[in-house]
């Protein structure tokens, strides 16, 4: 696992408001994508930093809703 990986794990472990694994799983799937289009061996990083920004949005959206 690369440390950008392990990080951006952390981080969304670490969260103080939990998103759903919904939101969490769309912005890795988003992100791989993107960074497979980028170059060789980015997918990895770019799911990591999706998984991140999208449980940040689910985050936002979570604390609209109440």
């Amino acid at each position: 696992m690369s440390r950008i990986a392990i990080a951006a794990l952390a981080l969304v472990v670490a969260s103080a408001a939990p998103a759903s694994a919904k939101d969490t799983v769309k912005g890795a799937a988003a992100g791989a994508v993107a960074g497979h289009f980028v170059g060789k061996g980015h997918a990895k990083a770019g799911a990591a930093v999706g998984a991140v920004v999208g449980h940040h949005h689910g985050a936002k959206k979570k604390a609209k809703r109440k």
